[in-house]
């Protein structure tokens, strides 16, 4: 590997410039590479740097630089310059790079030529930056330190060489080492100049590193003072040159403070770029455990885990939990990821949701259990000011399951916001997690506002089961009811029966608590449809729609299996003198009811009301009433047993309870069969 620029085209653009190096019969002199022709003036018109801006001298360098596709082991050549300049006892190993030789002596002697004044450094300064045009920013720097070294590492060497060493001592004559003393001055600026490379090198390779400019702007920044700090650290050097060798008496102290403005405007970008970095390289190993997480609790340190003692705190209510994050290994998670604002009504949902995970905890539904599953609640808050935290004080204090408090930006905001990962927008959601850490819902916020605990273990499938098991019921109604308008936050009672009093009683009594304050405090709206009020002939059609969906086979499915007890529960209903309700929230049907219990239930809506704030919603406190009053109306009539004894046909066949509150199949408990083949020699009974 070698510098790309030749000897030839090395001395072709030196000679272009005026260099040269001429020698006479009587001693050796050398030629200023800036010294004027003698058919010209001076070049007055050259710029002393010293008098120039930043800005100004940014101009003039990126005219020089074309591309950095030249390859150079810049860490090879900064071990050999550091330890020369430094005179460490760092052992270099051998290498296949070899640095262009050629190319480093002429640099060399261009420096060793320039002549003694500002506006000459600065001319070398740019004709170095033009022959290492296609060079990385670092590379050119280094590249002119090294050809220094050539002429300083040979003067320290030969500084060292002892008498017994003929040959030694015959190259410190040619070189007059005796007679020349290296001032302090260059060896304090050039250990600077290699102390401050670093910073270079740093920048280097973290350019290199192919980060994205929106995600470490510092880098960008950063870029505006490079070019200015490789123009001073090339002109100090040329400045040093010319000192070392003899030929000029800068005052390099001059130089040191132009390099050292820059280095300080470099380091607060660097600073800055190590921050941006840092969060960035923090964000990608996030990333990576969120797509492959080990569990639940290796996905949700991702999320909220800090190292440190400012990490996230985990409550239960307004209880610390010292267990932390570790309280939700081997479990599921419902991840309720929100702001603070507007949000009581998701709260009282998974309050809800809560309390009915707590009732029969143990029980399989679908193969997961509910102690299995747990709320973390995670708030996404922009600015924590003391308003805000008060109000997640008192929001926390109105929940029992669990809650993340750390009121900085969350560790995994990037990931919480990513629209390819949880993609949280503002708007509230509940993302499900398995123990294994990976995602089951994208957002079960829907699901469970439509179906509430019904769609546990909320799964997109518990939602699309739910919606087929109730499907074909809504297109009987919605046929059957013309202008029924379905809506996701308003409840629906559809009823009927052949008992017009009944009908008239209850329409009066849901009249009346649709009206109620208590309602009208809990948002909760109410519309009520008679079956066949309209058309009577509606309601057989109806009912041959629910009869359509009756199957006599074997149903494999679990969903068939549900489907057919919703039709057997129907005709049940059908049967009851008084009448029959259906309450749905939504889509979601939450009572097939009998009549009577369901207009008491209205009846005595006082002693009940305040459960509607208290429980899930106004479905929810119905249903809890009602199933007490179905309860209390089946005990004062008993299931009647009937004497099949006398029936002279099939008795075998299946006969409904005439109790109108319990209409279930009846249990066969005696049964005498007679064969009619009675002339037949084998018959038996049973």
């Amino acid at each position: 590997m070698s510098f790309s620029n030749s000897a030839a085209a090395a001395t072709a653009t030196l000679v272009q410039h005026g260099g040269a190096i001429a020698t006479n019969n009587n001693s050796l002199t050398q030629k200023s590479a800036t010294s004027p022709h003698p058919h010209h003036k001076a070049n007055n018109y050259l710029p002393n740097p010293f008098e120039l801006h930043d800005s100004q001298i940014l101009d003039k360098v990126y005219l020089t630089h074309v591309t950095d596709d030249q390859f150079c082991d810049t860490n090879i050549i900064f071990d050999l310059v550091s330890t020369l300049v430094l005179q460490t006892n760092t052992q270099i190993p051998e290498t296949s790079f070899k640095p262009d030789y050629p190319t480093l002596k002429l640099i060399s002697c261009q420096m060793i030529t320039t002549r003694s004044a500002a506006h000459c450094v600065h001319q070398t300064t740019l004709w170095i930056l033009q022959n290492l045009r296609s060079y990385s920013w670092d590379a050119k720097a280094l590249i002119t330190l090294a050809a220094f070294t050539l002429e300083y590492g040979n003067y320290l060497h030969l500084t060292r060489v002892t008498a017994t060493d003929p040959i030694g001592n015959s190259l410190r004559q040619l070189n007059q080492i005796q007679t020349r003393n290296i001032s302090t001055d260059i060896t304090e600026l050039v250990s600077f100049i290699v102390h401050k490379l670093l910073h270079l090198k740093e920048w280097a390779t973290w350019s290199a590193e192919g980060y994205d400019p929106e995600d470490v702007p510092a880098l960008t920044e950063a870029l505006q003072e490079i070019p200015v700090f490789v123009y001073w650290t090339i002109a100090s050097i040329v400045a040093s040159t010319g000192n070392l060798v003899g030929v000029s008496d800068y005052k390099l102290s001059d130089y040191r403070e132009r390099l050292s403005g820059i280095v300080q405007k470099l380091v607060v970008h660097l600073n800055n770029c190590e921050l941006q970095i840092s969060y960035i390289d923090d964000l990608f190993n996030r990333r990576k455990i969120f797509d492959k997480p080990k569990d639940i609790v290796d996905f949700l340190k991702a999320l909220i885990h800090r190292n440190g003692t400012d990490s996230p705190q985990i409550y239960e209510g307004d209880i610390h939990v010292k267990m932390g994050l570790e309280i939700f290994r081997h479990k599921h998670v419902l991840l309720f990821i929100s702001s603070l604002d507007s949000i009581e009504d998701e709260i009282s949902l998974l309050n809800s949701i809560y309390k009915r995970l707590q009732e029969s905890s143990k029980e399989s539904i679908k193969g997961f259990k509910k102690e299995d599953f747990k709320i973390l609640w995670i708030p996404v808050v922009n600015n924590w000011d003391d308003i805000r935290k008060e109000r997640f004080r008192v929001l926390k204090s109105g929940i029992k399951w669990y809650a993340v408090e750390y009121f900085y930006e969350l560790p995994g905001h990037r990931i919480i916001t990513d629209p390819e990962r949880i993609g949280y927008i503002g708007n509230p959601i509940i993302p499900v997690f398995n123990p294994q850490g990976y995602m089951a819902n994208i957002d079960a916020m829907d699901l469970i506002f439509q179906w509430g605990i019904d769609a546990f273990p909320f799964r997109k499938s518990d939602g699309i089961d739910l919606t087929l098991k109730w499907k074909w019921l809504w297109d009987v109604i919605k046929k059957a009811t013309p202008g029924l308008q379905v809506k996701g936050d308003r409840y629906i009672f559809i009823y009927g029966g052949t008992n017009n009093k009944w009908i008239q009683d209850f329409t009066l009594e849901l009249e009346k608590i649709k009206r109620h304050e208590t309602l009208k405090r809990a948002d909760v709206i109410i519309e009520n449809y008679q079956l066949g009020k309209e058309d009577p002939n509606r309601v057989p059609s109806f009912w041959i729609g629910v009869e359509r969906k009756k199957q006599n086979k074997k149903h494999q499915e679990a969903l068939d299996c549900e489907i057919q007890d919703i039709v057997k529960s129907l005709f049940c209903l059908k049967r009851d003198p008084q009448g029959w309700i259906i309450l749905s929230k939504g889509q979601n049907i939450k009572l097939l009811g009998h009549g009577e219990p369901a207009y008491q239930t209205l009846a005595e809506f006082q002693n009940w009301k305040d459960r509607v704030l208290e429980k899930e919603g106004f479905d929810m406190a119905f249903k809890e009433y009602y199933e007490m009053k179905a309860k209390e109306l089946s005990g004062r009539q008993p299931c009647e047993v009937v004497n099949v004894d006398t029936y002279s046909s099939n008795v075998i066949a299946t006969i409904a309870c005439p109790n109108p509150m319990c209409g279930r199949v009846m249990e066969v408990s005696s049964v005498h069969y007679k064969c009619c083949h009675r002339d037949e020699p084998n018959n038996f009974g049973v």
